[in-house]
């Protein structure tokens, strides 16, 4: 069975930090590319960082850059999303993804940031 379990949101003032973590099961961990995307009501879901298998690639939205870090443990089968200098509008649930060339897609349920001015 698959599973993605997000957890380490909470509510946080303006310029403290916080890591997610993504607990993955089910699945080849390290042959997928992992990402974070975020919700927010009434907004397009919006990526915010991508990793790819071991020795690939690694991207985060401009608007994240220099204070976003994603990382991946594929011993633990875990992705991780370092979160600093977090500001009001990183508001969001922030939700993890799994994906392969092949196709198989697979998403989390997400976990709830909430940063405060």
């Amino acid at each position: 069975q698959v599973q993605l379990v997000e957890s380490g949101g909470g509510l946080v003032q303006s310029g403290g930090s916080l890591r997610l973590s993504c607990a993955a099961s089910g699945f080849a961990f390290s042959t997928f590319a992992m990402s974070w995307y975020r919700e927010v009501p009434g907004k397009e879901r919006e990526l915010v960082a991508v990793m790819g298998k071991p020795g690939g690639f690694m991207r985060v939205i401009e608007s994240v850059k220099g204070r976003f870090t994603i990382s991946r443990d594929n011993v633990n089968n875990t992705v991780y999303l370092q979160m600093n200098n977090l500001k009001p509008e990183d508001t969001a649930v922030y939700v993890c993804r799994a994906r392969h060339l092949d196709g198989d897609d697979y998403w989390g349920r997400g976990t709830q940031v909430t940063v405060s001015a």
